[in-house]
């Protein structure tokens, strides 16, 4: 992954590594972005990701995507609104859990992926119990200016068919204030023919 202008750094050693992700993790109460999602057949739209702790994550497509992707603290809905459909998964059975629940210790389902560039830290986090819940490998710049140093880039997501999902951020503003109104979806179902 191709990241932007090189920040402050902040050394760590890799042992280390995980640790500051966890702490990372724990010390991001809020943080909206911007982002550009690309999918397995190279298609790329953009939005807005707002996410609060615990358990709250909001995609807000761009205008002309009929879908959204938003938990409320319990379940990650995956909503379509062009052919009315809501998929629902827990929280923990998503690939994105491991940022919707900084208590959880990634120590036991997480590990550090070599980058060859001492500025970028990468974390493969994947349930082995459970590999139909897919895989995410989060990705991070060390950046004074972010929670423990660290900024986070982007993820790119494997889903159970191997099924990669690359999402980039932009724009990080982390622990400021988030309406709980913010993770509120219209339930395309319920309207009337």
């Amino acid at each position: 992954m191709t990241l932007l202008a090189a920040p402050a750094l902040i050394a760590a050693a890799p042992a280390g590594e995980l640790a500051q992700v966890q702490q990372h993790l724990q010390g991001v109460r809020s943080m909206t972005a911007n982002f550009t999602q690309t999918d397995r057949t190279g298609r790329t739209v953009g939005g807005t990701l707002t996410l609060k702790q615990p358990g709250k994550i909001r995609f807000q497509y761009e205008k002309g995507v009929p879908q959204l992707i938003v938990a409320d603290g319990r379940s990650l809905y995956f909503i379509d609104y062009q052919v009315r459909q809501v998929d629902r998964w827990p929280i923990g059975s998503s690939p994105l859990g491991v940022l919707l629940n900084p208590k959880k210790d990634i120590s036991k389902f997480a590990k550090v992926l070599p980058t060859g560039d001492q500025r970028v830290v990468s974390v493969e986090v994947q349930d082995r119990a459970h590999p139909e819940y897919g895989r995410i490998t989060l990705i991070f710049q060390k950046n004074a200016s972010g929670p423990s140093g660290l900024m986070l880039q982007g993820w790119v997501a494997l889903d159970s068919q191997n099924n990669r999902t690359t999402i980039r951020l932009s724009n990080q503003r982390f622990n400021t204030p988030v309406s709980d109104g913010t993770f509120r979806w219209n339930d395309p179902r319920q309207r009337s023919r």
